[in-house]
């Protein structure tokens, strides 16, 4: 996907847009594509073949427990390290709180869709580029406490407002999925997402124009390497 920087704020009246309001405009296409890919509307309106779902419940279970996990405990460590608000520490535990309860969801869900966790295999190359990137963002000594936030706000951001859709007025969320859509959808994780934008727009404004390009670029690649994600989940690749 090319990539296209645009650190520009327009033309705005009254307060300025924060850094990632602009990046909202600027990527609507790519956010849009994340938020409400055909796997998560396929939800949405009942359509979904309920093997796709399996193999999102398979391939999510490894996903948060052996990539997203790790991540997101380093992100805590570096706000330990680099952050002056101990606020910013608060709200990162918090983050772990309901990933562990997400996980502990996941694994409780499996025997019911007749899935074996310990089996799961991860062959396809769109399911290892996803595993690779947070694995470089979490053991790269280059990753500053900026990057690392961002990129967890975008990921909570992007499960929260894909699921919350599937429960919104009009849906035809399939009963065996709306619980799994609260988990991702519900006010908590929408509170969650808004703490981490705040922080990380904090942290985007005391950064360099060098700095804030490069955590744009890394949002491309993470917006990049969910689609892709999502397509496995149809067959796609």
């Amino acid at each position: 996907m090319e990539k296209k920087i645009n650190n520009e704020g327009g033309n705005y009246k009254g307060k300025q847009p924060t850094q990632i309001e602009k990046w909202l405009r600027n990527h609507k296409l790519e956010y849009t594509a994340a938020t409400r890919h055909p796997f998560i509307y396929s939800i949405h309106d009942g359509s979904i073949d309920f093997s796709s779902y399996k193999k999102w419940l398979e391939r999510e279970y490894v996903f948060e427990k052996r990539a997203l996990a790790p991540f997101a405990a380093s992100v805590l460590v570096k706000a330990w390290k680099e952050s002056v608000d101990s606020c910013d520490v608060e709200v990162i535990l918090a983050g772990l709180g309901y990933l562990n309860d997400q996980i502990c969801w996941l694994k409780q869900e499996a025997p019911k869709w007749h899935i074996t966790l310990t089996s799961v295999v991860l062959d396809h190359k769109p399911l290892l580029d996803y595993f690779r990137f947070f694995e470089r963002l979490t053991r790269s000594p280059d990753v500053k406490y900026a990057d690392a936030v961002t990129i967890l706000w975008a990921v909570e951001s992007v499960y929260h407002n894909g699921f919350v859709h599937c429960l919104e007025e009009g849906n035809n969320t399939p009963e065996e999925m709306k619980e799994g859509c609260k988990i991702w959808g519900n006010e908590n994780i929408k509170q969650y997402c808004q703490s981490l934008e705040n922080i990380a727009n904090k942290k985007l404004e005391e950064a360099s124009n060098e700095q804030v390009s490069k955590n744009e670029v890394l949002i491309l690649d993470f917006l990049e390497n969910i689609v892709r994600y999502w397509n496995t989940n149809l067959g796609e690749t």
